[in-house]
């Protein structure tokens, strides 16, 4: 699976943005997709995740309740929706996919190890 992210873009604190990531191949479906960011300076972290039929998903602390994972299997893409941004949600985007263990997402797909396929990222900037 080869993952495209773009989308990316300089918004105001309070603004909004969507990155899409786009796959190559006929087996997206078969993937759970998450994204995860990284801040200069800091270590990449997870974001969110959805699962392969768009059942359930899963958010870190500090973006619930302003971003919304979503996918379309139609178009292989997934999506990240983030609104009320802030300047700390600056940082590089990047999508991953992730061979399922089981149908519900959650806690235990936050470590990077889980991923099998990685896009190049995309640079989401929040000006304050």
């Amino acid at each position: 699976v080869q993952l495209q992210a773009s989308g990316g873009g300089l918004v105001q604190a309070g603004g909004s943005l969507r990155v899409s990531c786009a796959a190559s191949g006929r087996t997206f479906s078969s993937y759970n997709m998450g994204w995860f960011r990284q801040a200069p300076g800091k270590e990449r972290e997870f974001v969110s995740i959805i699962n392969r039929n768009g059942g359930s998903t899963y958010y870190a602390d500090s973006v619930k309740g302003r971003f919304t994972i979503s996918r379309d299997n139609a178009k292989n893409t997934v999506y990240l929706q983030m609104n009320s941004l802030k300047a700390e949600d600056t940082a590089v985007y990047y999508c991953a996919a992730a061979r399922p263990r089981g149908y519900y997402v959650g806690s235990t797909d936050l470590s990077n190890r889980s991923y099998d396929y990685w896009g190049q990222g995309t640079q989401v900037t929040v000006s304050s």
